[in-house]
């Protein structure tokens, strides 16, 4: 019997490339996630009377690693899109990184904070009066303090590394819920007003939960458009498209949403006062610095690079949110009666005239005149500007105290200038920068977004921005006023400023510096900000 054989069929080897990842320039974010995922250990295992000098130890040198390599990496002038495609390492990239790391550094020294006020009699004395006071010492005394927070803010500083940086939606979104799951659990760490800081961050988790799922379905309308998750490639989508159809449309508001949630802008604003108030005060400075800053970046990535060819779309959809953020920020800032709501409305505000730089979309190659700073320069160095004087001015509220703690009512400041002139100084300088007087750093940081802004031909905007700039400065003045000719009313409390460790007293000292130095001399980081150029894309 004759056996048919069949010929054998030669298929090719299936070839899968091995991904290539440019570990080198990545090192930042590893040495950061690193140090977090130690610090979980370190609550695992160390024992608790060593937790907190661990956990300093262990935050601040994955701070300081994360920083060499982003400095060596960017001395290089290396640049990349890498992690297949999904992290673009850029000059705005490494810019965002160094200020994110630097001043995630300095929140951390406010978070290192450990006060114990006054002796076992006066907790006490308090503790008949004040609920919590007494069980607050004893915590403190039996070094009980919540360690925890560390980690957390490291996993939190890995997100907000991640979401300006990213070139792909889903990294974007990756980023996003990183930074903001360990944030919603520090909202609820308040030793004090326990209630009221859990309330906050139950508000902070929903609304938070509601802005991702929107910004997750502006992810799946522009998939649906472009076909792709990168950025470049939505970019390249829109040139070859003939016409701009609801899709497109449709995803770009509804990432818009999601990214101007996360910036405190208006009307996607009303989680900041209560979630501000009800936070821990080192978690608030921590919080309206670099969560913004991220924000930031990752507002101008998306609409710059992905978007940049809907730029007639989305400028005027800007120019409104801009306009009244800006608005909002300053007539309701005016009204508060709490230090605290008012420094929230104030960031509000700032979120405002940080969109006047990036509704200006003055860059290389779309008209930006020679010699001017482009949009993403001049927010890049708002942020520096506003951040510093933002984390002096919370490390300082954690100074001043009343029976029950930090003491916010604006009317128990009143005559501390007299009390503590020192304090009130440098409390003073910080509203200032917050207001735009000339010799401070505020003062460059709003003349050069609305020079920005000019450039890009948006000049009534700056026209309304720069009188909305005068009423915020009602503010800050009318804090000034209460803090040095305003006497404390009969039966009003009267609040304190206690003595604090090296850690707050390193967090005010840089502020006062850098404020008055870019406010003199702002020529560097100018410099670094113009030189950061443009995103990749």
């Amino acid at each position: 019997m004759t056996v048919l054989q069949l010929p054998v069929l030669q298929l090719p080897a299936l070839q899968i490339p091995a991904p290539k990842i440019e570990y080198g320039l990545l090192m930042p974010f590893i040495v950061v996630f690193a140090a977090a995922c130690v610090g979980v250990l370190v609550e695992a295992l160390a024992p608790r009377a060593m937790r907190h000098s661990l956990q300093l130890l262990v935050t601040f040198l994955g701070i300081i690693l994360a920083l060499f390599f982003t400095i060596l990496n960017w001395a290089s002038g290396t640049t990349a899109i890498t992690a297949l495609g999904a992290l673009a390492i850029d000059g705005p990239t490494y810019f965002l990184w160094t200020v994110l790391l630097v001043f995630g550094g300095i929140s951390f020294l406010v978070f290192a904070e450990r006060r114990l006020e006054g002796n076992a009699s006066a907790f006490t004395a308090q503790a008949a009066t004040v609920p919590g006071t007494a069980g607050e010492a004893e915590a403190i005394a039996n070094r009980q303090e919540h360690t925890e927070v560390y980690p957390l803010a490291m996993f939190a500083l890995t997100g907000m590394l991640i979401f300006p940086a990213a070139n792909d939606l889903v990294m974007m979104f990756v980023g996003l819920e990183v930074l903001s799951l360990p944030l919603y659990l520090l909202c609820g760490l308040a030793r004090r007003r326990r209630l009221l800081s859990q309330e906050s961050a139950m508000k902070y988790f929903l609304l938070g939960a509601l802005s991702s799922a929107i910004f997750v379905y502006g992810i799946a309308m522009l998939y649906g458009y472009a076909g792709s998750f990168d950025l470049g490639q939505i970019a390249t989508s829109l040139q070859t498209s003939s016409q701009h159809d609801g899709l497109l449309l449709a995803g770009m508001v509804m990432v818009g949403v999601g990214l101007l949630f996360k910036l405190g802008a208006v009307p996607f604003h009303s989680w900041t006062p209560d979630v501000y108030v009800g936070a821990p005060t080192p978690v608030t400075g921590f919080m309206a610095t670099c969560t913004k800053i991220a924000a930031v970046g990752a507002l101008m990535r998306v609409f710059y690079v992905a978007l940049g060819g809907m730029r007639w779309d989305w400028q005027p959809f800007l120019i409104i949110v801009a306009l009244a953020t800006m608005l909002v920020g300053a007539v309701l800032g005016i009204t508060q009666n709490d230090v605290k709501r008012m420094l929230a409305y104030s960031s509000i505000a700032h979120a405002g005239f940080i969109l006047v730089a990036v509704v200006g979309a003055s860059q290389v190659g779309n008209g930006k005149p020679a010699m001017s700073l482009s949009s993403v320069s001049s927010a890049l160095f708002y942020l520096v500007a506003y951040s510093v004087a933002t984390l002096g001015a919370f490390a300082i509220l954690t100074m001043v105290r009343g029976r029950g703690g930090e003491s916010a009512s604006l009317s128990s400041w009143a005559g501390l200038g007299r009390r503590a002139p020192v304090t009130a100084a440098v409390f003073s300088l910080f509203l200032l920068s917050f207001a735009g007087i000339p010799l401070t750093g505020g003062f460059i940081g709003k003349w050069s977004v609305f020079a920005a802004a000019w450039a890009g031909h948006q000049y009534w905007l700056v026209a309304a921005a720069v009188v909305i700039s005068l009423i915020a400065a009602v503010i800050y003045l009318r804090v000034i006023v209460v803090m040095f000719f305003t006497e404390p009313k009969p039966g009003d409390q009267v609040a304190e400023v206690v003595r604090p460790s090296w850690t707050t007293l390193t967090a005010i000292g840089f502020g006062v510096v850098v404020t008055v130095v870019l406010g003199i001399y702002p020529g560097p980081i100018l410099d670094l900000a113009a030189n950061a150029g443009e995103f990749l894309r």
